[in-house]
């Protein structure tokens, strides 16, 4: 007799970052992430808590005005499926247009993890993680990957990270956000200025 397949459970933590780098309908970067802020705690589940928003430079360098950053803590019985369609749907409602890759937008939102989920595996999520950069600017995945492959490499998601879940432990790297962080460079992390 062959046996069902274990259940996946998730969390009720989700981790996401917010970043804008440009006005919509003369509405500020900062006030847009504010606004995508209380998007997400309505459309979710309670705002657990918030980062300090931060001045971030564009990624990768020269590709356009500097970022506002955030990150955000969210209680949620949602699976990361429709969290992610949420996150959509806000970003639509903000006036992000998708576009070419790493171009400026009005709001982007990035589902950094939930719990200690892996999606879709672990294989997958290591493949993604350890992607070059030459093949991160033509490839995207076309399903979710948790923990988001890049935010182990990105100062400004773990900067505003340290101030929501520093202890956050990234399942397969097996490091916390505080140990991610300080294993980047110096000036990355020096880039990231708090502005509020």
């Amino acid at each position: 007799m062959r046996q069902a397949r274990p259940e996946v459970r998730f969390g009720q933590m989700a981790l996401i970052a917010l970043g804008s780098n440009a006005a919509s309908r003369e509405i500020s970067p900062a006030d847009l992430v504010l606004s995508g802020i209380a998007a997400l705690s309505d459309k979710l589940g309670p705002d657990l808590n918030r980062s300090r928003l931060f001045a971030s430079p564009a990624f990768p360098a020269g590709s356009g005005p500097d970022y506002v950053n955030a990150v955000i803590r969210v209680a949620t019985d949602l699976p990361p499926d429709r969290i992610m369609a949420a996150l959509h749907q806000i970003e639509a409602d903000h006036g992000r247009v998708r576009g070419a890759r790493w171009a400026s937008r009005t709001l982007d939102l990035d589902l950094l993890a939930v719990d200690d989920a892996v999606l879709p595996d672990a294989a997958v999520q290591t493949s993604w993680r350890t992607l070059n950069l030459a093949a991160q600017r033509t490839r995207t995945p076309d399903q979710l990957i948790l923990p988001h492959p890049r935010l182990q490499e990105r100062a400004f998601v773990l900067v505003p990270m340290m101030d929501v879940a520093p202890d956050w432990r990234h399942p397969l790297l097996d490091l916390t956000v505080a140990a991610m962080l300080a294993e980047l460079p110096e000036d990355d992390r020096a880039a990231i200025v708090p502005i509020d």
